[in-house]
Parts: structure tokens; C-alpha cells; sequence
């Protein structure tokens, strides 16, 4: 499984706006995506209400994952979207 673990720079953390983008991202990604506070139970970061109910604030660390080995390419473009602030 491929990880990728970056901090959100969206200043409202992941919540309505940011979370929708990440969200609408994962789902066309083509691939499994889930995401999770480290240590914590992954959701699918298709979900947009899964993604909000994490509870993810702005600097907090988050882990993305994938079970499909060719999914790097996918993560690296869903952490460089986390690490945007979406509220911009």
C-alpha cells in the first residue's frame, strides 16, 4: 500500500470548500483513495461527508493511502491539493 503523509494548508482546514475540491479530486482520481489522521481510521477520500467528519484543522497532519501500487503519480497530486490552501 503507497502513503503519502502532508499537512493541510487550507486555512479553514478540511471543511465545506477544501473538502469538497479534495473530495471531487479523489473521486475522478481513478484509483482507491483513503485518508486519515495518522493513527487513526482511514475514510474514503471520495467521501465528502467522511472527509469533513474527520475533523481536520488547518496544520494538521493527514495520511492519504492507496491499495493500488500504480496510485503514486494520484497521490502526490491529492497532497500537493491538501497542501494548498483551498480557501484562497
Amino acid at each position: 500500500m503507497l502513503h503519502r503523509t502532508v499537512s493541510v494548508g487550507s486555512a479553514s482546514g478540511l471543511h465545506a470548500r477544501p473538502a469538497a475540491l479534495f473530495s471531487k479530486a479523489a473521486a475522478e482520481a481513478g484509483v482507491p483513495v483513503v485518508i486519515g489522521k495518522p493513527g487513526g481510521d482511514p475514510v474514503d477520500a471520495a467521501s465528502l461527508l467522511s472527509v469533513m467528519a474527520l475533523g481536520v484543522g488547518h496544520g494538521d497532519r493527514v495520511v492519504l493511502a492507496s491499495p493500488d501500487e500504480a496510485a503514486g503519480a494520484v497521490l502526490d497530486r491529492l497532497a500537493e491539493l491538501l497542501m494548498t490552501d483551498l480557501d484562497a
